[in-house]
């Protein structure tokens, strides 16, 4: 049986080498953008004026602030993320996280941070309150699988929070990468994402790689742009699944009904291609592995919905009665492929599955359900 013979296997270590090249500007921007976009999370926030200087004027009075933002010729072609951040003297990360919100609205439409700029364009921009500071150092535990002076390997638990939002300022992964390792992480990411390279989902478990300084971020960005970075995920998905194997390709969009859920729409997306083996099969349910080609938000579980088949305890994507006791969806981020960035040894990792899920694998083993 897989979960018996596979889920005890030790870490496995290969020898490749390769060379390393600077980035250009160019491909600096590209690694951010896609930085922005990769294993994306929405679950990180469950949640009068007149011309100051940047052009943004009080356009409703009473509750929150709300500027109004226009864009000029010399604007255009900018990430609006930037450009907003710039025009209202916020931190980029800050503006990120109002975006995500949909605070940012262009023709009443919620608008992405990866926008780009056109000049006569118009936003309308909610303002909350400020956070009272950047993220602090906290004393949290942390499941680590590796660590050197360039990279960390970790299992996040379910629950955790990657990075802190309006919401969760405290109690996230950041928090305690910051007591952990002090000043020795990337600053790519800003303040309020140092070190973190890709995200998983609130209560999606697993493996995590972390830089711990600017080259090795860029050489890992690289590698997750240019897919040479390889993860694997482990899902228990309601139903039997019709095929041993196959390769969902769709457009990803926010739901337009409901703004924290993702949906396959047939345009105005971003191309999501997850590919899935059939592990083990237990009738009303199937023990699944999916490996991303791209990671988009809510990726998995979206397609593993849209396949007919989502994925067990998912609260948005899957909100029915489950015959098992865990607190989220059954989703593990279980293995990571990588080069060192200084060696370009090819280190390979497993994370462990996270006791509630494992258990109920071993339910179904023994039908209980």
């Amino acid at each position: 049986m897989y979960f018996m013979e596979r889920f005890e296997n030790g870490n496995e270590k290969k020898e490749i080498k390769t060379g390393a090249a600077s980035l250009t500007e160019a491909e600096l921007a590209a690694l951010r953008d896609a930085a922005d976009t990769e294993d994306e999370a929405l679950d990180g926030s469950d949640d009068d004026g007149g011309a100051d200087g940047t052009g943004a004027g009080n356009a409703v009075s009473g509750g929150p602030v709300v500027r109004e933002v226009p864009a000029t010729a010399e604007d255009a072609g900018r990430r609006l993320d930037v450009f907003l951040a710039e025009r209202l003297e916020e931190s980029r990360s800050r503006m990120q996280g109002i975006l995500g919100q949909g605070k940012v609205l262009k023709g009443g439409r919620p608008m992405k941070a990866n926008y780009k700029v056109k000049a006569g364009d118009s936003f309308l921009v909610e303002l909350p309150d400020p956070e009272p500071e950047e993220p602090q150092p906290e004393d949290i535990p942390l499941d680590i699988l590796y660590e050197d002076e360039d990279l960390l390997v970790l299992n996040k638990a379910r629950g955790m929070v990657v990075h802190p939002a309006p919401g969760h300022m405290h109690g996230t992964l950041v928090n305690a990468l910051l007591h952990h390792c002090g000043e020795h992480l990337s600053t790519v990411g800003g303040a309020f994402r140092p070190g973190i390279l890709h995200r998983l989902d609130k209560d999606t478990s697993g493996v995590m790689m972390v830089a711990k300084n600017d080259a090795a971020h860029l050489s890992l960005a690289r590698q997750i742009q240019s897919k040479t970075a390889r993860r694997s995920y482990l899902a228990v998905v309601r139903g039997n699944v019709k095929e041993d194997s196959g390769r969902i390709e769709t457009l990803l969009a926010r739901d337009k009904r409901e703004r924290k859920r993702m949906a396959v729409v047939e345009e105005d997306g971003r191309d999501a291609i997850t590919g899935y083996t059939v592990l083990e099969r237990f009738g009303r349910f199937t023990l699944v592995r999916c490996d991303l080609e791209t990671g988009r938000t809510h990726q998995i579980r979206v397609h593993m919905q849209y396949l007919g088949n989502p994925v067990v305890g998912d609260p948005k994507y899957s909100p029915q009665k489950e015959p098992f006791a865990i607190k989220g969806q059954a989703l593990h981020s279980h293995t990571l492929d990588l080069l060192h960035p200084r060696t370009g040894e090819a280190l390979h990792f497993e994370a462990p599955v996270p006791a509630d899920m494992a258990k109920i694998i071993t339910r179904l083993h023994h039908h209980q359900f």
